[in-house]
Formats: structure tokens, C-alpha cells, sequence
């Protein structure tokens, strides 16, 4: 099984991850991590991504999907998905991926993102993402959490959801 936690920056895909994969056992991969170092100072610098900068991340987010389903290793990634294409992108044709969704306000969001020191996405994108967010929808089967709450609590309902006990 495949656990893709989506959302804008700030609303704590990487917090949840670590924690859910920690209490499964299972691999974590931060998605930010599979982007190319072009791509990380561009946001460093303020300036958004395009479609066309997201095509080589999303691929390689979705070879390490693959790469997890083939060898039926169960796994957790970070993926921003912000868009139902690149949503579709990354789950066709794969087994067993289980998409969720963190949802937040924008006042909490860029309050996480003021007071974070450690990433290199800069809080004045946070725009930018909301402006291209495709929230999923009923056809998406996807879980859909709100990010008020505590990390463990967010933990808690996903293993509720998806029955994993």
C-alpha cells in the first residue's frame, strides 16, 4: 500500500508522513526531496513553478510509486498534487495508492509557514498554491482531513480510514 498525503505547503504532509510511517513501520519518502535542484531555487527565490517544472518531479514521484508497488513495499510520500492531473499522473495504473488529502485555511497555513525555519519554500507562495489548488473531488476517492488538529490525532484517523491497525 501506497499513502500519497497531499496539500499546499505548510499543511504538514512531511509531519504526518514521518509519523505515520514511523507507527506503520513503513518507508517515508519526502517528495519534496525528488525535486531537482533548479527547481528548489526557483521556489527559494519566490518564483512558482510551472507545469513544466513540476513534469520531471511528478515523474520521478511516480517512478518511486511504481518502484514501491512492483516490489509490494509499503510506503508513505509527500506530494503536493495540486492539481487533478498531476494527481492522475501520479495514481494511474496503480494498485492499491491511497490518496489524503490535508486541508487548511490560508490564515492557518501561513501562520505554520511564518514560523517555520527549516524549508525552502518562502510563506509568499503560499498564493500561488491556493490559486492552482484543484481541491479533489467525490470522483478522486480521496480522504479528506482538516490540519486543526494534532499531528497524531491526523495520524489516527487516516490508520482509522484506511483500516490500519
Amino acid at each position: 500500500m501506497i499513502i500519497i498525503l497531499m496539500g499546499v505547503s505548510g499543511c504538514g504532509k512531511t509531519t504526518v508522513g514521518k509519523k505515520l510511517a514511523g507507527q506503520l513501520g513503513w518507508i517515508f519518502q519526502e517528495g519534496d526531496a525528488l525535486h531537482s535542484e533548479k527547481n528548489i531555487e526557483k521556489m527559494s527565490s519566490g518564483t512558482p513553478l510551472s507545469d513544466i517544472d513540476r513534469k520531471p518531479w511528478l515523474h520521478s514521484i511516480s517512478q518511486w510509486i511504481d518502484s514501491h508497488c512492483r516490489s509490494d513495499t509499503n510506503g508513505v510520500i509527500s506530494c503536493s498534487a495540486l492539481k487533478k492531473s498531476y494527481r492522475l499522473k501520479i495514481t494511474t495504473n496503480k494498485d492499491n495508492i491511497h490518496l489524503v488529502y490535508l486541508r487548511g485555511t490560508k490564515e492557518l497555513l501561513l501562520k505554520r509557514l511564518t514560523q517555520r525555519t527549516d524549508h525552502f519554500m518562502p510563506p509568499d507562495l503560499l498564493t500561488s498554491q491556493l490559486h492552482i489548488l484543484e481541491e479533489p473531488g467525490a470522483d478522486e476517492n480521496v480522504l479528506v482531513l482538516a490540519i486543526d488538529r494534532l499531528p497524531g490525532d491526523i495520524v489516527s484517523s487516516i490508520r482509522d480510514s484506511l483500516g490500519l491497525h
